[in-house]
């Protein structure tokens, strides 16, 4: 097992995994569940959530958040990255909406999907990475 490059750790978060998102709040543990997100190398990692949301409310009181992504098929890997809330997009553009739904969604099942959401305000946080740690078990050393 080894801890992948900068290189290997920011392809793998490019790819399509479900990430878990991890706020922190002040009341009690952490807030931990599973989201969608975008990623593309260098970038920030975007997170679309709706506004009344409770996801939403504490990464906007935290300014910050980490997400996990996993491979859970041997040999497993995985990149953990937290940093920084740099911007928030209260009203996120239905084309990007309509590309994340398509990114984890195929044909029929991206549209349906894009029809339970359609006419709402969805909002999208854009983390800076800062922190990472990952692990890729192929690797030897």
């Amino acid at each position: 097992m080894a801890v992948m490059t900068e290189s290997k750790r920011e392809e793998f978060l490019a790819g399509v995994h479900v990430g878990v998102i991890s706020i922190a709040r002040p009341d009690g543990p952490p807030l931990a569940v599973p989201v969608w997100y975008h990623y593309e190398p260098g970038g920030d990692v975007l997170v679309q959530t709706a506004p009344e949301s409770l996801k939403f409310r504490l990464a906007e009181a935290a300014g910050e958040f980490t997400l996990v992504v996993q491979d859970e098929n041997p040999p497993y890997r995985y990149v953990s990255v937290s940093g920084p809330v740099v911007a928030v997009d209260h009203e996120t553009p239905w084309s990007e909406i309509e590309a994340l739904a398509h990114r984890y969604l195929d044909g029929d099942a991206a549209t349906d999907f894009l029809k339970t959401v359609e006419g709402a305000t969805i909002a999208t946080f854009r983390m800076r990475p800062r922190r990472w740690y990952s692990t890729d078990y192929s690797i030897s050393g």
